[in-house]
C-alpha cells in the first residue's frame, strides 16, 4: 500500500541526527529520499558506535528507507547531476551552518529560481537570523541554552542533560511538520517556500510549563526534581522491589488513591484537598505516599491502581521496553534486511494512518550505494 507521501522526491543533504530524522519521517510515509553524501566519509553519523558488522547501529535507525548518492559539489559533473535532481525534486532538507550552501552557489535563492515549486527545509543550531546565527550548535549546547538542562535533575546539585537528543529529535519533527504545512500551501499557490527551524527554538518550545511559570510570576522556575509544577501526586515512586509511575492529581483519582494506600483521612486533609493544595505541599505528600508505597511490591500497587483506573505504570529499562507486549503489538519494533548485517531490528513508525500507513520498507543505504543509478537517472533529464 502506497504511503501518504508517495510520489514526492526529497533530497536529503543532512548529517548527524536532526535533519536525517526529519527526512526519515518523510521516508517512512512514502516519500522517495535520495541522501546526498560526501564521497570521502559520508554522513558523520556513519562513524557513531555501536557497530554491527562495521555498520553504525544509530545511523541505520534514522536513515532507513533512503538511497545514498555520493556527490562532490566541486566536480562539474556531480554539480550538474545535483541541479538536475533539484529540477525534479519536491523537497530539499539541509542542516549546514547558515550560508554554507549559499557560498557554494546552491542556496535557497538559486534553487528557488531553478525550481519555484521546491520546498527548502533547513535546520541549524540557532536559526538563520539573530546574533548567534553563525554559531555551531549541538544537542548538548542547546539543551543548556534553552533552559532544559537548568530544570532537569535533582533539586540540589548540578544541571543535567537529558540523555536523549531531545533538541535534535524535536527540531527534526518540527521541520517535518513545517515541510508538510508548506506542501499544503503549495497545493493552493503552486509555489514552494523556505522552511527553517533550529535546535535552540525546538528545545525552548518544549519548556511550556517553565515559560508559563516565568510569564506568570516573573521568577526563575526552580529545579524541582521528580515533582511536577502543576500536578500532584505526579512522579516516580519507589516500591518494595522497584519503581512505578503514578499520576493521581485529578480529584477523582486522588480520592481513589487515598483508599488504595489505606489512608482515607488524606482526602480531607486541608493540605491536600485540591490539586493546588497538593502542589503547594508536594514534599510532605510525597513523603507520606512514599513511606506507604515502599511496603508492597510494584505488582501489587500496579494491579490496585489499574483496577481503580488511576494512570500508572512500571519504570522499564530499554531491554524491557523493546520486548514489551504493547510496544510489539503496536509494531514499534520491526525487522529489515541489511546487506552487511543481515536481519536488523529497528524502531517502527509511531504515527498510524488508517488508509496510507507508514512503513519501514528498506534498510539504511551503504555510502554511495545508489550513486550510479542516480547519475544515470538524472543524466537523462
Amino acid at each position: 500500500m502506497a504511503g501518504s507521501l508517495d510520489g514526492l522526491l526529497v533530497l536529503d543533504l543532512t548529517s548527524h541526527l536532526s535533519g536525517p530524522y526529519c527526512a526519515m519521517m518523510l521516508a517512512d510515509h512514502g516519500a522517495e529520499i535520495i541522501k546526498i553524501e560526501r564521497p570521502d566519509k559520508g554522513d558523520d553519523a556513519r562513524h557513531m558506535p555501536p557497530f554491527v558488522e562495521g555498520e553504525s547501529a544509530p545511523f541505520m535507525i534514522w536513515n532507513r528507507n533512503k538511497q545514498s548518492a555520493a556527490l562532490d559539489f566541486k566536480l562539474p559533473e556531480d554539480r550538474a547531476c545535483f541541479l538536475a535532481m533539484v529540477d525534479q525534486a519536491d523537497i530539499l532538507v539541509e542542516n549546514f551552518r547558515p550560508g554554507t550552501l549559499d557560498k557554494l552557489g546552491i542556496g535557497w535563492s538559486v534553487l528557488h529560481e531553478r525550481n519555484p515549486r521546491l520546498i527548502y527545509g533547513a535546520i541549524s543550531g540557532f536559526g538563520q537570523t539573530g546574533p548567534y546565527r553563525n554559531r555551531g550548535g549541538f544537542d548538548l549546547i542547546t539543551q543548556g541554552m534553552s533552559g532544559l538542562a537548568s530544570t532537569n535533575g535533582p533539586e540540589a546539585g548540578e544541571p543535567h542533560r537529558l540523555p536523549i537528543a531531545i533538541s535534535d529529535v524535536a527540531a527534526g519533527m518540527f521541520l517535518a511538520f513545517g515541510i508538510l504545512a508548506a506542501l499544503e500551501a503549495r497545493h493552493r499557490t503552486g509555489r514552494g517556500q523556505y522552511v527553517e527551524t533550529s535546535l535552540l527554538e525546538a528545545a525552548t518550545s518544549l519548556g511550556v510549563y517553565e515559560a508559563a511559570h516565568y510569564f506568570a510570576t516573573g521568577e526563575r522556575p526552580p529545579r524541582i526534581g521528580q515533582k511536577h509544577r502543576g500536578s500532584a501526586p505526579y512522579r516516580i515512586f519507589a516500591t518494595a522491589d522497584s519503581y512505578i509511575t503514578l499520576g493521581a492529581s485529578q480529584q477523582n483519582f486522588w480520592q481513589r488513591l487515598c483508599g488504595i494506600v489505606g489512608m482515607p483521612e488524606l482526602e480531607n486533609d486541608r493540605r491536600f484537598r485540591t490539586n493546588a493544595d497538593r502542589v503547594a505541599n508536594n514534599d510532605v505528600l510525597v513523603d507520606i505516599l512514599q513511606e506507604r508505597l515502599r511496603t508492597r511490591p510494584a505488582a501489587h500497587w500496579l494491579a490496585e491502581l489499574e483496577r481503580a483506573g488511576i494512570p500508572c505504570g512500571p519504570v522499564l529499562n530499554y531491554d524491557e521496553v523493546l520486548t514489551d507486549p504493547q510496544i510489539l503489538a503496536r509494531d514499534m519494533v520491526v525487522e529489515t534486511e541489511h546487506p552487511a548485517t543481515g536481519r536488523f531490528r529497528t524502531l517502527g513508525v509511531p504515527l498510524k494512518l488508517s488508509d496510507t500507513p507508514g512503513s519501514v520498507r528498506g534498510p539504511a543505504p551503504r555510502l554511495g550505494e545508489h550513486t550510479a543509478s542516480v547519475r544515470a537517472r538524472f543524466r537523462s533529464r
